[in-house]
């Protein structure tokens, strides 16, 4: 008798299998000529090569589609193992303006036009400015595009980064490591990645170096290779700072520098390399600029309020 011996990696058995291992069984039904036993994170097969062979195949389909939508359920296990090709699971013009679906199955999209816009830009071109207010979705589509090409692997790893800069506190009376001390400035990094991968998958990454988080001053010196990168709060940048940072882009990488010049925590005389860097690069071929505003505010509808508020008290001085 055969064996076929399938290991899962980087997914969460228990998710996959389902309560009581309802996944698992529906699969036995399809099988019925195949002795299935999954224990732990590994499935055994046994029976027929042929039949082994096309188990293989129908398996690796159903968690493919688990890795790409973060979950599993009967509707999607029939349909993979019945249908006659993979062109058969292709999704609908309408379902592919979807960028991925995150965690629990999460639709993940662009919701307003510019944000649209952000996505054929960066289809586009290797480097993409977007540049808007709070609460425009700049970095949570940014990151949703980092992770469907990381999943599609288009790229082979994630690289997120933002300037430390010390908006009122001073880092050094902060209590902690270096790592507890950055880790606040990088929590809407961490929030948005934790919406789009599930917590097991999203910690093996970080562990292996597949996503990495980390400071600016982490850039300096590295070539940033099949790599997505996005720099965050870039309007915190200084000249150096931000040619450092663009100078580090390497073969088959992509770039997102998404930032709102109306939040610049730096001292009075120094200039935004945000504002310096659009106003050079705007005309470089390759590199896109997308301007989001108010209109594409997604969250509580005060915020709007409050942008256009702000907005008027400015327009003024």
């Amino acid at each position: 008798m055969n064996e076929l011996i399938i290991e899962l990696s980087e997914i969460s058995p228990q998710d996959f299998f389902g309560k009581n291992n309802e996944h698992i069984e529906l699969v036995k039904k399809y099988f019925p000529k195949l002795k299935i036993v999954a224990r732990g994170n590994k499935i055994k097969a046994f029976g027929d090569e042929d039949l082994l062979e096309e188990f293989d195949k129908r398996f690796e389909m159903i968690t493919n589609h688990f890795s790409k939508y973060n979950s599993l359920d009967e509707n999607s296990i029939e349909r993979i193992l019945t249908s006659e090709t993979k062109n058969e699971l292709q999704t609908s013009t309408a379902a592919e303006q979807t960028i991925l679906h995150g965690v629990g199955g999460k639709v993940i999209k662009a919701q307003t036009h510019n944000q649209r816009r952000l996505v054929d830009a960066a289809s586009r071109n290797d480097m993409v400015f977007a540049v808007g207010p709070a609460g425009t979705g700049k970095t949570y589509t940014s990151v949703a595009l980092a992770v469907r090409a990381l999943k599609e692997k288009q790229v082979k790893r994630i690289i997120l980064t933002r300037p430390a800069v010390e908006a009122g506190e001073n880092l050094g009376f902060l209590p902690g490591d270096l790592k507890e001390k950055l880790d606040p400035y990088m929590q809407p990094l961490y929030d948005a990645l934790r919406d789009m991968i599930p917590h097991e998958r999203l910690e093996t990454f970080i562990e292996k170096g597949i996503i990495q988080i980390a400071p600016m001053a982490f850039m300096r010196g590295r070539t940033l290779d099949n790599a997505y990168v996005i720099l965050d709060e870039a309007q915190n940048t200084s000249h150096a700072q931000m040619k450092m940072f663009l100078t580090r882009m390497g073969k088959h990488a992509k770039f997102i520098i998404t930032g709102d010049p109306g939040q610049v925590d730096l001292p009075r005389r120094i200039i935004s390399g945000l504002k310096e860097a659009i106003l050079v690069l705007q005309n470089v071929k390759g590199v896109g600029v997308i301007y989001l505003d108010e209109k594409d505010v997604i969250r509580h509808k005060l915020v709007k309020r409050i942008i256009a508020a702000y907005k008027a008290i400015e327009n003024q001085e």
